[in-house]
């Protein structure tokens, strides 16, 4: 099968910041959940305007075309992570990002359905794409997210904030990872385990909610163990890797909890890289994985693997293995 090239990466943030202290809602929350809000190792997140999640992506997007050096016209195909709430119902936001970046000739899809995990299903049709297409050589997968209400504290999970990030998934181009190899699996019994009611309810009232807290923080996070534990071993076993072999773990940016939690239950070190990323921006979704994907690079040696797990409670899981590759140009000379 053809090699793929996992890079560059650029990410783009809001300049406006709120410490998790300092938000509004948590004067509205009961004693404990205030405590938990603000136990979770957040600082602070990101926020962005009411429309701003497009210009977000644009922004992520278009550095990492030029950081590439590749023309938008250039590009065979990009695959659109969705947000958390679209700005319209019916209305394409994929071909809306096509049309102001100017990628006339690309493919284009939308992506989403999976929460957290819809940037692994991204990876997956993207790699599809490269690896069954000839003609393409070029996927962009970008993704974006900002809050859907204007309760950014997610009971019982974590606090979120805004951003977006963009990489390019590449045959023949320069990289930073090569994507080795790739599996994501799902199960619709938590299908609508965390919802939003938006029909008939005006915007200011919108609240995301979680259906059976018992079922998340137990019975999923037994099956999110053990599904997780099957996908790295068959992941590895394929490629004749233990996880003593990774030179990094990385993983969506929920809570310290919740890493100290995955550390024990898979017997693992979460890089310190997704610490830095939760402290500074709080969870950003889909987006997660690409700004720890991109920190974690300055510290990786060429040829350490990486291992990139990722869970949603829709429930989907996903676990990537990399293999971090020299810092090139795009003529391959040693940058």
């Amino acid at each position: 099968m053809s090699s793929i090239c996992v890079g560059p990466v650029s990410t783009a943030f809001p300049e406006s910041s709120v410490a998790v202290a300092d938000l509004a809602e948590l004067s509205e929350l009961p004693p404990a959940r205030r405590a938990h809000a603000l136990s979770l190792g957040i600082d602070g997140v990101r926020c962005a305007e009411d429309d701003a999640e497009h210009d977000l992506a644009a922004e992520a997007a278009r550095d990492a075309l030029d950081r590439a050096g590749l023309a938008a016209e250039e590009l065979d195909a990009m695959l659109v992570v969705g947000g958390r709430a679209p700005r319209y119902l019916l209305a394409s936001e994929a071909t809306r990002l096509q049309q102001r970046l100017g990628a006339d000739r690309a493919f284009v899809a939308g992506v989403g359905e999976l929460g957290c995990v819809s940037i692994s299903a991204a990876f997956t049709l993207a790699a599809a794409l490269l690896r069954g297409d000839e003609r393409c050589r070029t996927v962009l997968v970008v993704a974006a997210a900002t809050a859907p209400t204007r309760f950014r504290y997610r009971a019982p999970m974590t606090v979120l904030g805004d951003g977006a990030a963009a990489v390019l998934l590449s045959t023949g181009r320069g990289g930073r990872y090569q994507l080795v190899d790739h599996q994501v699996r799902s199960d619709g019994r938590y299908a609508d385990l965390f919802r939003i009611d938006y029909r008939d309810v005006p915007w200011r009232q919108w609240r995301e909610t979680c259906a059976d807290e018992a079922a998340y923080s137990f019975r999923l996070a037994v099956e999110s163990r053990k599904r997780l534990t099957a996908l790295n071993t068959e992941v590895l076993s394929r490629n004749g890797l233990r996880l003593d072999d990774m030179g990094s773990v990385l993983m969506q940016n929920l809570s310290a909890g919740a890493f100290a939690f995955w550390e024990e239950a898979l017997g693992i070190g979460i890089d310190p890289a997704c610490h830095r990323n939760l402290a500074a921006f709080g969870h950003l979704g889909s987006v997660d994985m690409l700004v720890n994907l991109d920190l974690a690079a300055q510290t990786r040696a060429p040829g350490d693997h990486v291992l990139l797990l990722n869970s949603s409670p829709v429930a989907a899981w996903s676990t990537s293995l990399l293999r971090r590759l020299p810092d090139r140009d795009l003529e391959g000379t040693l940058s």
